[in-house]
C-alpha cells in the first residue's frame, strides 16, 4: 500500500499539468471513484498551486498521505523547512466543526506517534473549511511538539504557515529517510474492525513498537489450521492467549471478516457474551458502513440495514446459544470464535440461568459442554476458537479456562486441540492449570499474543498491574521505572484534580472515561456513581462535545462496561472495596448500608481481576484517584483508602 498517492518537491508539483497530478492520484485510488473526490482534487490541486509558488525552491507535497493509526488518509502533507504539516480540506464548509477539527488535530497526533520518521518532528494540523470566516488564533505547541489546530478559509493560509516558519527555525531532512520510515501503528478495536471490514489487511493495522512480533503471525497459523481441518475433515479446538491488549479479539475479528459470506467454505463467526463489546463494534461498523454509502451516492441502504448487516459477522453468543437450544440441526457456520472465552459460565451457573430465563428444568452442561456439543452437531469437520485472558474471570459463574478443558476431557475427546505453552504461566495457572492439564494438547507458541497492543508506549503495563495486584510494591515500582516515561500514572486524592489532568491529557479524537469497579458504591460521595447504567455505544463512541461520551467525564463505567474495549487516557477511581491494610490486600463488599468481608476465595479473585481489568484499559496513561475518606462517615473512614494510597506510592507512582 502506498503511502501517498501523489508525492514530489513542492517546484515539481507547481509545475506539473493538474490533469497529470488527478491521473496519478486516480490510478494510486485504484477504487471507484466517486465525481465528488476528483472535484476535491482538483480544488486542492488549484489552490495549492496558485498559493504555493511562495515555497517554490524548498518543500514536499504528498496527497493523500497515509496516516497509520486510523488506516485513513490525510488530505495534503506539506514538509517546508524540516516542518510537517497536516491539511485537512473541507470544501464549502462555513463552519470549523468539532469533528473536523479532532479528525484534523488526530492525524497530526497520529502521525507523530506511529511514523518513525516523525517521532522528533513538528507537527502543524490545519484545517481548512473554504467559506468559513478566517479566525485568528494562536498559534501554540504542546511538550510534543505538535500544535493547536490551525483553522483557515485558505485566504491566509501561506501568512500562517510563515508564522510558524517565523517561529521554529529548523534543517530540511532526508526526505527519502522520513518518506520510507517504518509505520507502527495501533489502533483501537473499534477502529481496527472497522478497517478490516473495509477490507484493509490486518498487517498494515497491528505492527506494534515490538516490531517483528505481529498478531498476523497469529492469525496465519489459525487459517492454516482451519483449512487443514477442512480438508482432512477433523474438528479442532485452538486455545489463543495473550497479555491484555495483545489483539486476542483483533485476530478473532480478523478470521471472521475473512470468511464472512455464508456461502464461504470456511464461514465464519465471531461471538461473544461480552454485551458492551458486541453492542459497540455493532453500532460503530454499521455507522461506517451506512456513511460510506452515503458518500459513494448509494441512498437505498438505512441504518437499519446496515445494523442487519453487520450483526451476521459479529454475533452476541446468548443469541448463538439461544437458536441452539431451539434448532437441533447443526450451525451454518463451520468456525465459531469465541472471544473471552474464560468467561463461559460452569454448570451450575449454566443450569440455573436455564432454570429461571429459559424454563429448561433439567439442563446439565456447562457453557463450554455445550457450546462445544453445537459444533460437535457438524458431522464431517469443525474448528472452535477460544480467545483466552488470564486473569478476566470478573462474575459469579465464569468456569475459567478450567471449564473448557474439563468439557473436552469428559465429552469431546475426540476434538484435537492446540493451545500455547503460555496457559502454564501468569494468571492462567491459578484456574488449576498444570501440565497435565494439556499434556494430550498439540502446543503451539504462535498461537500467544505476548505484545500489548493497546498501548504503544507500554509493553510493560500488564506486568505491573499483576505485581500491583499481587501487591508486590517493590516488584510494581521496578517494573514502572520502566515505562513511566511513555506511560505516566498518577495519584490524586482529589477528584476535581484527577478530572484537570486527564483533561488536560486527552486532546484531539483521544477518549478518555471515568472507570470504577461495579462495586465501588461509596464513590457515589465523590461524584462517581456505579449504579448509573450507561449506553455503551454513546459512552464509547459519540463525539466528545456530547454529554452521552465518556471525554464529558460524567458517566462512570465499571469493569462489565469496559471489559475488552479501550480508552486512551483512563481516570481510575479506588473504592474502600479493594483496601490494602498491613502489607496485603483486603477484599470487601458493600451489601445495604454496610461493608461485608469477602470470604470467598472466588469472590476476591472476582475483584481483583475487576481492578485487573480497570487498570488495564488505557493506551497512554492513567490517573488513580483515591479519596480522603470522611471520620463522619463509617462507610467511607480514611483509614479505609490511606493504605492503598501509600501502597500505591510505593509502587513508583507518583501523586499530582
Amino acid at each position: 500500500m502506498s503511502r501517498a498517492y501523489y508525492a514530489a518537491p513542492i517546484n515539481t508539483f507547481l509545475i506539473t499539468e493538474e490533469s497529470k497530478i488527478i491521473g496519478e492520484l486516480t490510478r494510486s485510488h485504484g477504487q471507484d471513484l466517486l465525481h465528488t473526490q476528483t472535484t476535491a482534487w482538483e480544488y486542492q490541486i488549484r489552490f495549492l498551486q496558485q498559493e504555493l509558488s511562495a515555497f517554490s525552491n524548498q518543500g514536499w507535497i504528498f496527497f493523500e498521505f497515509m496516516i497509520p493509526r486510523m488506516g485513513r488518509r490525510a488530505d495534503v502533507v506539506l514538509i517546508v523547512s524540516g516542518i510537517i504539516f497536516v491539511l485537512e480540506f473541507k470544501v464549502g464548509a462555513t463552519v470549523y466543526s468539532y469533528a473536523d477539527r479532532a479528525q484534523t488535530s488526530g492525524y497530526a497526533l497520529d502521525l507523530k506517534h506511529f511514523h518513525s520518521g516523525s517521532h522528533d518532528r513538528y507537527i502543524v494540523p490545519m484545517l481548512i473549511s473554504t467559506k468559513a470566516n478566517e479566525p485568528e488564533i494562536p498559534i501554540e505547541f504542546n511538550h510534543e511538539g505538535v500544535a493547536n489546530v490551525i483553522c483557515s478559509s485558505g485566504d491566509a493560509l501561506i501568512r500562517k504557515i510563515r508564522q510558524v516558519l517565523d517561529t521554529r527555525h529548523l534543517q530540511d531532512f532526508d526526505m527519502g529517510v522520513w518518506f520510507k520510515s517504518s509505520y507502527k501503528p495501533t489502533p483501537t478495536i473499534v477502529e481496527a474492525a472497522q478497517a478490516l471490514y473495509a477490507k484493509h489487511s490486518v498487517i498494515d493495522i497491528t505492527r506494534t513498537e515490538a516490531g517483528c512480533e505481529n498478531i498476523a503471525v497469529t492469525s496465519s497459523r489459525l487459517f492454516k489450521i482451519i483449512h487443514d481441518a477442512r480438508v482432512n475433515k477433523r474438528k479442532v479446538i485452538c486455545f489463543v492467549t495473550g497479555v491484555p491488549g495483545a489483539g486476542k479479539t483483533l485476530v478473532g475479528l480478523n478470521i471472521a471478516n475473512q470468511h464472512s459470506n455464508p456461502d464461504d467454505d470456511e464461514y465464519s463467526v465471531f461471538l461473544s457474551g461480552n454485551g458492551p463489546l458486541v453492542t459497540v463494534l455493532q453500532e460503530a461498523l454499521a455507522r461506517d458502513l451506512y456513511a460510506n454509502e452515503r458518500v459513494r451516492g448509494r441512498k437505498d441502504l438505512s441504518k437499519k440495514d446496515a445494523r442487519r448487516r453487520v450483526e451476521s459477522f459479529i454475533q452476541n453468543i446468548h443469541r448463538f446459544r439461544d437458536e441452539s437450544l431451539k434448532d437441533k440441526s447443526k450451525p451454518p457456520e463451520h468456525v465459531a470464535i469465541f472471544d473471552e472465552a474464560q468467561r463461559a459460565w460452569n454448570k451450575e451457573q449454566t443450569a440455573k440461568f436455564m432454570q429461571t430465563k429459559r424454563g429448561i428444568s433439567d439442563f446439565a452442561m456447562s457453557e463450554p459442554e455445550f457450546l462445544i456439543s453445537v459444533m460437535d452437531r457438524h458431522e464431517d469437520w469443525a474448528v472452535i476458537i477460544a480467545l483466552v485472558g488470564g486473569g478476566q474471570e470478573i462474575n459469579v459463574g465464569e468456569a475459567g479456562i478450567s471449564g473448557w478443558f474439563n468439557a473436552i476431557q469428559h465429552n469431546f475427546k475426540h476434538w484435537q486441540v492446540y493451545c500455547s505453552p503460555n496457559l502454564l504461566t501468569g494468571e492462567y495457572i491459578r484456574n488449576g492449570i498444570d501440565e497435565s492439564s494439556i499434556k494430550d494438547f498439540e502446543q503451539e507458541p504462535s498461537l500467544h499474543l505476548s505484545i500489548s497492543m493497546r498501548s504503544f508506549r507500554a509493553e510493560k503495563l500488564s506486568s505491573f498491574v499483576h505485581h500491583l495486584i499481587d501487591g508486590n510494591a517493590f516488584a510494581a515500582a521496578q517494573t514502572y521505572r520502566f515505562i513511566e516515561q511513555y506511560f505516566p500514572i498518577a495519584i490524586t486524592r482529589d477528584i476535581d484534580k484527577a478530572k484537570a489532568w486527564i483533561k488536560q491529557k486527552t486532546t484531539a479524537n483521544r477518549r478518555c472515561g471515568v472507570l470504577a469497579s461495579s462495586n465501588a458504591i461509596r464513590l457515589k460521595a465523590e461524584g462517581v456513581f456505579v449504579k448509573n447504567t450507561i449506553e455503551p455505544e454513546n459512552w464509547f463512541l459519540a463525539e466528545g462535545n456530547d454529554i452521552r461520551s465518556s471525554n464529558f467525564l460524567e458517566d462512570a463505567a465499571t469493569e462489565f462496561d469496559v471489559q475488552g474495549l479501550e480508552l486512551d487516557w483512563a481516570l481510575v477511581g479506588w473504592d474502600a472495596d479493594l483496601r490494602f491494610v498491613d502489607g496485603q490486600f483486603q477484599h470487601w463488599q458493600f451489601k445495604g448500608t454496610k461493608w461485608q468481608a469477602r470470604r470467598q476465595p472466588e469472590n476476591r479473585r472476582y475483584l481483583e481481576n475487576a481492578y485487573r481489568v480497570l487498570l488495564t484499559r488505557a493506551r497512554e496513561g492513567m490517573i488513580i484517584f483515591i479519596p480522603e475518606g470522611d471520620l463522619a462517615d463509617e462507610t467511607r473512614t480514611p483509614e479505609f483508602y490511606d493504605g492503598t494510597f501509600q501502597f500505591l506510592l510505593g509502587c513508583g507512582l507518583r501523586e499530582t
